[in-house]
């Protein structure tokens, strides 16, 4: 059995659900499958003197879940004044319409579509509500609108699905880029290097303790699978499907669907590159 310091990133055992960190708390919605894993973490983020919070990714709509967010909020003495999504994934931000009428807060997010108010968010914009500091850091990759929020006083990092607590995440072909996803981890690698970020609070799964070797596991996953794509491709394996089936072929088949997704996104990579012939 592999222990869990041994595991990449250093996933943080315990409950999923409750405080990460000093001004971070974790409410585990109940949608959990094969893709969101034990459930979206819906984080609640406010400076630990301050009556306001700020929500990030309020999850499905489950009203449930929804109105416990709201209360975990209240008991520690908090309003939530703002809602912020990382993507606009249905897992993420499907709750977000009804979470701000029930907090009578804005949602802001990259993609207009999602934003509630007047206010949406890029890359450099600092969130300082309630005397809090989230600085917003473009992560692309995932998906097009993917964001991540630098927790400077917690040395942490809220990366959506950028990087996940447990496994490794999808480039959602063909919103998803895989160029533009290894260098939003070279950007989340430069925050660990540069800026002392530790602690990664991820969309799903655990708390991972050790960020810098989160993102390099995450760097030479990607470089491993796209290797492997371009030797499926020179043995004749020309289709998505095909390559799927040769190169993922020791992962449960009810996440090939997915894995097509990433294959589709890292076959455009190689093409672009010219390292595969189109």
């Amino acid at each position: 059995m592999t222990e869990p310091t041994a595991l990449p990133g250093r996933p943080r055992g315990g409950l999923l659900s409750g405080p990460a960190t000093a001004r971070a708390h974790c409410v585990l919605a109940p949608n959990p499958s094969p893709m969101t894993l034990d459930g979206t973490n819906t984080w609640i983020v406010a400076e630990p003197d301050s009556d306001l919070a700020v929500v990030i990714d309020p999850g499905p709509l489950d009203e449930g879940h929804l109105q416990a967010v709201i209360d975990i909020a209240e008991q520690a003495g908090k309003r939530i004044a703002l809602t912020l999504l990382t993507h606009g994934h249905p897992d993420h931000a499907d709750g977000a319409a009804r979470f701000a009428e029930l907090t009578r807060s804005a949602v802001r997010a990259l993609d207009p579509a999602l934003r509630l108010g007047e206010e949406g968010l890029d890359a450099g914009d600092v969130i300082t509500t309630g005397g809090l500091e989230l600085r917003v850091v473009s992560t692309p990759g995932h998906t097009a609108d993917s964001l991540s929020f630098h927790l400077p006083a917690d040395r942490a990092v809220l990366t959506g699905d950028t990087i996940l607590g447990r496994g490794t995440t999808v480039v959602a072909h063909p919103d998803g880029r895989l160029g533009d996803y290894l260098d939003s981890l070279r950007r989340l690698r430069s925050l660990t290097v540069d800026d002392g970020v530790a602690t990664v609070l991820p969309g799903h799964g655990p708390v991972l303790n050790d960020a810098q070797g989160a993102v390099e596991f995450y760097l030479a996953h990607r470089a491993h699978r796209l290797a492997q794509v371009e030797t499926a491709v020179e043995a004749g394996h020309r289709t998505p499907e095909e390559v799927v089936a040769s190169v993922y072929a020791d992962v449960d088949r009810s996440l090939w669907p997915a894995a097509e997704l990433s294959v589709r996104a890292q076959l455009d990579y190689l093409g672009e590159h010219g390292l595969i012939d189109c």
